[in-house]
């Protein structure tokens, strides 16, 4: 049985891409929560028998005649109710308001003014301040369900933020979950703490033991493999699962020609050495990249990939004897740009290879002790596991490696020409000591040659892009504001000792509406 703390949230997902930001929230707040679909929500509730329910945004109207709702046994649990956007909307209409498409919607930073004191905003915000949320919605309420009353209103939505105090319902327009309504995490701890009264705390140390028990559980006797990648995500995956299951575990670290400088000595050197586990280090460079030779599509290279991978840890459970499990380090990010995180409308962005990548031919059933975390909570399991800092704190780096870095065709050549520019900028940053302010930084080898002149020759080479942006989760981020000079001198290294780059670029785009790798 798993192990799951006796006061919960439960979170309903009605499709939105960072539904899991809410969940995220309530953890911040030292309150456990979970996801579950609006089609599942019936279960997770007799399951979890939660405090308080948080309901998501989603991208369906409720003006829709099959628009997804919520369990009417919700409405009359006695239990608080927090709705966010879409959950606001789907609340006041199924309590006996009115919704409708709003003349015009509201997207991007907007300011709401407070009319009244509301539980929701206890010790954060009084009647008659302004203050910033972010706003994304194209319906709206447009009637109040008797016994609501607005606390808060914009310039475009009315409605901004209601409440009923008695039954303990509480409605936003806005999106309380998303870094860029600045209070939002407040907010969603007032909800979880304040309204819903729950005390207990849950920690990193409790995730610990409740995926060691589930882990124990799903496994039992059997064998498991896991993927090491060299990023903290299989790193702290592999600690993890090492503690519940000790020798069952075998560590295969597929080295596929795609890694960063250095890479492989350091898992290696860190996995046997430190964690003295069974490591099995497979050379397979001309494997992947003889498979890659010609694929210019991101998505086919993913599952290429992926599906190769697999290929390689079925070969290698065998030689050990047979494995049931694969490990790996998925992490939420992953999974909600592949496919819904728990079976709900969210849409597709792109396959990840340990994702939506993964043949369905593969014999081993998955472990996944992650899938629920962020990047910082990955990294605070780390520290909780005692992994060396050089290790959590490390960028992230895709399972695909330099192959989703290389638009275009991948090749020996070009993994040797980025491994080089990509080592001198990151050497860049550690020097400058900016390495730990930013959230992950990269080179890219372009499919692009322009015209250069170094001495008196003309050259024609590939052209590198540099990326760094500050994240807090990986699922928005923002560019990192590099000085000129260091954007200088970093351009002038790379083109001087990198030889067939004879020009440097960076890229200034955010997430959205780009994503934080460029394939």
């Amino acid at each position: 049985m798993s192990v799951t703390p006796t006061e919960t949230i439960l979170v309903v997902d009605f499709g939105s891409q960072v539904t899991q930001l809410i969940a995220r929230r309530v953890r911040e707040a030292g309150v456990y929560s979970e996801i579950a679909p609006y089609s599942k929500a019936e279960e997770a509730f007799e399951r979890l028998q939660p405090k308080g329910i948080i309901l998501s945004g989603g991208p369906d109207s409720v003006t829709n005649a099959d628009a997804p709702g919520i369990p009417q046994s919700f409405l009359t649990a006695g239990i608080p109710v927090f709705g966010i956007c879409y959950g606001q909307q789907v609340m006041a209409d199924q309590l006996g308001g009115k919704v409708e498409n709003a003349d015009m919607g509201e997207f991007g930073r907007a300011f709401i003014e407070v009319k009244k004191d509301c539980a929701l905003f206890h010790g954060l915000w009084q009647t008659g301040e302004r203050h910033q949320v972010w706003m994304s919605h194209g319906d709206k309420v447009d009637h109040l369900p008797d016994g609501f009353e607005v606390v808060a209103h914009s310039d475009n939505a009315p409605f901004a933020a209601v409440a009923d105090e008695k039954r303990k319902f509480y409605g936003v327009q806005f999106h309380p979950e998303v870094v860029h309504t600045p209070d939002g995490g407040k907010l969603i701890a007032n909800f979880a703490r304040h309204i819903c009264a729950i005390q207990e705390e849950w920690t990193m140390a409790e995730f610990r033991a409740q995926k060691i028990a589930e882990i124990r559980e799903q496994v039992g006797g059997r064998k498991v493999i896991c993927g090491l990648s060299g990023g903290v995500d299989s790193s702290v995956a592999a600690v993890l699962i090492h503690e519940a299951i000790g020798e069952q575990l075998t560590c295969v670290f597929v080295d596929h020609g795609l890694l960063r400088a250095g890479e492989a000595e350091q898992v290696v050197s860190l996995f046997r050495g430190h964690y003295d586990m069974p490591l099995v280090h497979v050379e397979a460079e001309e494997r992947f990249l003889a498979g890659l030779a010609g694929v210019t599509d991101p998505e086919k290279k993913r599952k290429f990939i992926g599906a190769t991978f697999i290929d390689v840890f079925d070969e290698e459970a065998e030689r050990i004897g047979g494995a049931d499990f694969l490990a790996q380090g998925t992490l939420y990010p992953d999974v909600i740009e592949s496919v819904s995180f728990t079976g709900g409308p969210s849409v597709t962005i792109k396959s990840h290879h340990n994702v939506g990548g993964l043949p369905e031919r593969m014999k081993m059933d998955l472990v996944e002790p992650l899938r629920e975390l962020f990047k910082d909570e990955v990294r605070a399991l780390g520290r909780e596991l005692g992994l060396p800092e050089p290790f959590v704190g490390r960028h992230p780096f895709p399972g695909p490696g330099l192959a989703i870095r290389i638009p275009g065709e991948v090749t020996k050549e070009a993994c040797d020409t980025l491994r080089k520019a990509d080592a001198i900028y990151l050497d860049e940053i550690r020097k400058a000591g900016l390495y730990d302010a930013i959230w992950q930084a990269f080179a890219v080898l372009l499919p692009v040659r322009t015209v250069g002149v170094m001495g008196d020759h003309r050259t024609y080479d590939r052209v590198c892009g540099l990326r760094a942006v500050t994240s807090t989760d990986g699922m928005t981020a923002d560019v990192y504001p590099f000085s000129a000079e260091f954007l200088s001198n970093v351009a002038t290294r790379i083109v001087n000792e990198v030889k067939g780059i004879n020009r440097v670029v960076y890229d200034y785009t955010s997430k959205p509406p780009g994503t934080i790798e460029w394939e």
